[in-house]
């Protein structure tokens, strides 16, 4: 795999059951690339180690006054350096593209598993968790993929020169063959209290992370009420853990990378001691004791490369850990006697390999959502809502929190159990914070639809013509045209109701077979969401809609009202008919205040949008 072949077209399946079965399951990915590297590594490795050989015969030829040898030896080491830039240069060039190839393989698996999971993600992994694992983690894991090569090139070759050592010079080679090792062993106990202290620094770094992209979200609401001096303490403070953590950190590498320059240094000296011993005995001459000396100075190099792979590991097993626990999370779950497919329906749809479409039934709350009708459902509380949402769109909930939950069916069929691309076409679900990208408008309508509702009806129905007005006049004299308007990230620079509104239009150009819709208008005026809830109902009109809300104004348009108290149908019916029967749906709808009868609460809702009691008649600016 080479850097200009990326994206993959598939990053695979991976293993997921641990960080260090990942990180193998990475390895094994690109065995390819890991063996180019290690065959250049060891080829640079060992003409580094064959220079102090080449130096020896050079020495010697001095002394014995061989011109021959002489020039022989400066010719090997010629070629010597030769080999070495070229494949010092190869090394690089593969050990870069490991880590650029890993790096991009668990960037795909991760926008994967993101586009899969939607929004739901954030709510079982916190979000400034994901930024680390697709940030700094990455990098690490990376860095690891790169390293393992490099580590096993010198691995190789410090073994074959301890065995050349031993064969050449038996008594010099003796002390080299036991001292290397003892160096490589004498750091082990310092890795374990090293790789703690850096995962107390990456974990105090999440948190500071997360806490810096909660206060960015809500910056203009901190601003508004004054309450950003105590968040960016707040931040301070956790900045300042992270600083003392990394400092505490940096120490323990600190005496690592002492310990591994003293203990080689002390072999050092015990080596040329020893063979200056031996030279003056005669037992070997000056050329062979120079080489020794050569050998034995080259073996601090790859003893580096031990360094660097404990130091890798340490870091990257943490991040790798991370990345796989985002990576194991699931949309679907196996099938049970509950959740097959073509299980029986109380609205009556059946799961026949057909067109999927009929009623929407939650088995697990008792909503029955009629097909092509709008539905209201009253929860009363924003959790429970989000969580029938979730639901309602084939997220599969946290099995520790909701275990054996039977699937939503629509038709009769499990929609946990269908392909995502199946689900997605057949129902789009909006949660109550939709995110507006960055980009123009005409892009962010630019969405996958069928085709039957146009940009401008969608808009229409909506209620975006004073957007489209501010967003005309952001573009400049002489263009004017809303759709080429920029939006900036997360939509920032519009009022909550615009970004809402807007985030509804992208809704309806889907005009998906199901559209769930959580909250859509709970930051606008009463005025606007009247006229929303009618181009909602028009515009959809032989479409299944269900829509989460306590609304008055959206609950006298519906064709179906279900009161779900504390996450379980109570009652069905219309909005009127549940308003006399159903006092616990009448203190909800009203926001607790005083029971009305019958004929006051008729009274009220004939009012219209100056019966609302929760709108202030002014969009909310966060």
């Amino acid at each position: 795999m080479q850097i200009h072949d990326l994206p993959y077209n598939d990053p695979g399946s991976p293993d997921v059951r641990s960080g260090g079965r990942f990180l193998l399951w990475l390895g094994r990915r690109q065995l390819g690339g890991q063996l180019k590297s290690l065959g250049w590594g060891t080829l640079h490795m060992a003409g580094l180690a064959t220079v102090p050989l080449v130096v020896g015969v050079a020495v010697q030829a001095v002394v014995d006054r061989s011109g021959g040898r002489l020039a022989l030896a400066g010719g090997l080491i010629a070629l010597l350096g030769t080999v070495i830039a070229v494949a010092d240069t190869m090394l690089h060039r593969a050990a870069v593209t490991n880590w650029i190839t890993a790096a991009a393989r668990v960037q795909q698996l991760l926008a994967r598993k993101t586009a899969e999971m939607g929004s739901t993600l954030t709510r079982r992994v916190a979000a400034g968790e994901i930024t680390a694992v697709s940030t700094g983690d990455v990098e690490k894991i990376g860095w690891f993929v790169e390293a393992l090569s490099r580590f096993t090139a010198a691995a190789v070759t410090t073994v074959g020169v301890c065995a050349v050592l031993l064969v050449a010079q038996p008594a010099l080679g003796a002390v080299v063959a036991v001292g290397v090792p003892l160096l490589v062993l004498a750091v082990l106990p310092l890795l374990p209290p090293a790789t703690r202290r850096a995962d107390a620094q990456r974990a105090k770094a999440g948190r500071a992370t997360e806490l810096a992209s909660d206060t960015v979200a809500g910056l203009r609401v901190l601003r508004g009420i004054g309450g950003e001096e105590l968040f960016l303490d707040r931040y301070r403070r956790a900045s300042q853990e992270v600083r003392s953590a990394a400092v505490r950190s940096a120490r323990m590498w600190a005496l690592i990378s002492a310990v591994q320059v003293l203990l080689p240094g002390l072999l050092l000296i015990a080596v040329v001691w020893y063979g200056v011993t031996l030279a003056g005995e005669g037992r070997i001459s000056l050329g062979e004791l120079v080489a020794v000396y050569g050998a034995v100075t080259f073996l601090l190099f790859p003893l580096r490369h031990f360094e660097e792979i404990a130091m890798a590991y340490s870091f990257s097993k943490p991040s790798a850990k991370r990345a796989a626990r985002v990576l194991a999370l699931r949309r679907t779950r196996p099938a049970g006697p509950d959740t097959a497919s073509g299980g029986a329906d109380p609205a009556g749809g059946a799961g026949d390999g057909g067109p999927l479409t009929g009623d929407l039934y939650d088995p697990v709350s008792g909503l029955h959502a009629p097909a092509g009708l709008l539905t209201v459902a009253v929860c009363g509380d924003p959790d429970v809502a989000g969580r029938l949402a979730d639901r309602l769109g084939g997220h599969a909930p946290q099995r520790e929190e909701e275990p054996d939950r039977p699937s939503v069916l629509l038709g009769g069929a499990a929609l946990d159990e269908l392909p995502l691309e199946e689900a997605r076409t057949a129902v789009l679900v909006q949660d109550k914070d939709p995110v507006l990208l960055s980009g123009t408008l005409r892009e962010l309508l630019d969405v996958p639809s069928r085709g039957t509702v146009t940009a401008a009806d969608a808009l229409d129905a909506a209620q975006c013509d004073d957007v489209l007005a501010a967003l005309a006049q952001g573009t400049g004299p002489g263009s004017g045209d809303p759709r080429e308007a920029r939006i900036t990230e997360r939509g920032r620079s519009l009022s909550g109701g615009q970004r809402q509104r807007l985030a509804l239009a992208r809704s309806l150009v889907t005009d998906p077979e199901v559209l769930v819709l959580d909250e859509p208008t709970s930051a606008v005026d009463s005025h606007t969401e009247a006229r929303i809830a009618d181009g909602l109902r028009r515009l959809r009109a032989g479409r299944t809609t269900v829509v989460l809300s306590s609304s008055p104004l959206l609950l006298d348009r519906a064709d179906r009202v279900v009161f779900l108290p504390g996450g379980e149908a109570a009652a069905a019916g219309t909005h009127r008919e549940l308003l006399r029967t159903h006092p616990g749906y009448r203190a909800v709808v009203t926001r607790g205040a005083e029971e009305k009868p019958p004929h006051a609460a008729a009274a009220h809702h004939r009012n219209g949008p100056a019966a609302r009691t929760a709108r202030t008649g002014i969009e909310e600016t966060a």
